[in-house]
């Protein structure tokens, strides 16, 4: 996870929510929940099982490196080269700082998480450490000695171990930073992300499904000018916002990206994963003229968004074959059939009950929306306006 420790993300257990239809005439329609839990058929329980593997895996890994870390502070020299670097940054990648034996523990740690994210080995070190709290800065300035943790994917921990360079195990509050520095041990979940939805693009393609290389955030602050100019119309995001909730001081940040489903050209479903890094912080208004919505993709006026997050156990390639499994058994029937919920339920529960992964979904997006729109769980709104790209 992107180690800035003083995001806050919204409220992401999952609750019965109102479906808030994202319609043409910029009206709000309320129908009827769909966030009932579907019956495990044999594809989910397995995405299931897989995820909770992902999760052990990663966190495995982290307390490794965690320990490891730790104890490598007696070195002098290494303590102190690491305590500049975390003071000085906010993200400090330890793996490539790191010599001799730690670094060799480090590498296989990464390793490990990018196997488990199912991510490939070029994708490189994805360990990083940050001081896990501001207040901790002038005590680890003064020489204090700092403890190591590995950082937490669950919002509800209420304690969370952290180990000295005597390889002593504490226990500290997970609610409340301790006076005590304490460094982090992080997946750094901008690296991952990006690298997460190319793979996830790939392995839709391959397993069936039509999908275009990740978008990630695009400045567009020219003005349209006429349909009748050779180029396509999109989707842009004007401004974006999701609700406010405070967490634990050892949780790192989440990166943020939407999956756009909608009925291709051809008449078959796709997916079009959007990176959105720059949500770094919720209760922030973030003002990106991003695109969202391709619509040169699309064989129908209408497109659905499902906002998700990478809390470090997701892995990509079980995340395509879960949505592809239910999206390949829907055909066009000659009218836009709305995907969101047939991706939602292709998404084992504990993805979006336990772990954070689901954060809000928008219905029926056509492509002279203007306005400001709310998420169906509430979670979060968006402005969008039509926006046209020139050809060259």
């Amino acid at each position: 996870m992107r180690s800035r420790h003083t995001r806050r993300r919204g409220t992401l257990t999952a609750a019965a929510a109102t479906l808030v239809t994202f319609c043409a005439a910029q009206t709000l329609t309320a129908a009827p929940s769909a966030f009932a839990a579907p019956a495990p058929g044999p594809a989910t329980a397995r995405a299931a099982h897989a995820h909770s593997a992902t999760a052990s895996a990663v966190t495995s890994a982290q307390d490794r490196a965690a320990r490891a870390i730790a104890r490598s502070l007696g070195d002098a020299s290494w303590n102190t080269r690491l305590r500049a670097a975390a003071l000085k940054s906010r993200e400090v990648p330890v793996t490539e700082r790191a010599s001799g034996s730690l670094k060799s523990q480090l590498s296989a740690a990464d390793r490990q998480i990018a196997a488990a994210k199912g991510l490939d080995a070029k994708t490189g070190s994805l360990l990083q450490l940050r001081l896990g709290d501001p207040s901790m800065r002038a005590s680890l300035a003064a020489g204090t000695a700092p403890w190591v943790a590995a950082a937490v994917s669950d919002d509800d921990a209420t304690s969370v171990t952290a180990y000295d360079s005597r390889g002593r195990a504490h226990r500290v509050d997970a609610r409340k930073a301790p006076a005590h520095p304490v460094y982090v041990v992080d997946v750094d979940s901008s690296k991952a992300l990006a690298a997460g939805l190319d793979v996830l693009s790939k392995e839709l393609v391959k397993d069936g499904v039509r999908s275009a290389a990740p978008a990630a955030a695009v400045n567009t602050t020219a003005t349209p000018r006429a349909a009748a100019t050779a180029g396509y119309w999109t989707t842009k995001i004007t401004a974006v916002e999701l609700s406010d909730d405070e967490e634990p001081w050892i949780k790192g940040a989440a990166e943020i990206y939407t999956l756009v489903s909608g009925f291709g050209q051809d008449g078959k479903v796709r997916v079009d994963p959007v990176d959105m890094p720059y949500l770094d912080y919720d209760g922030t208004v973030y003002k990106p003229n991003q695109i969202l919505v391709n619509w040169s993709n699309y064989k129908y006026n209408l497109a659905d968004a499902v906002m998700m997050e990478d809390d470090g156990s997701t892995n990509y390639r079980d995340l395509a074959k879960a949505i592809a499994t239910a999206l390949l058994t829907i055909t066009d029937q000659g009218t836009y059939i709305p995907l969101v919920n047939a991706i939602l339920d292709a998404i084992p529960n504990d993805w979006w009950t336990d772990d954070p992964d689901y954060v809000d979904s928008w219905y029926t997006l056509a492509q002279n929306n203007q306005g400001t729109y709310y998420g169906a769980r509430g979670n979060g709104w968006m402005t969008v306006e039509p926006y046209f790209v020139e050809q060259f």
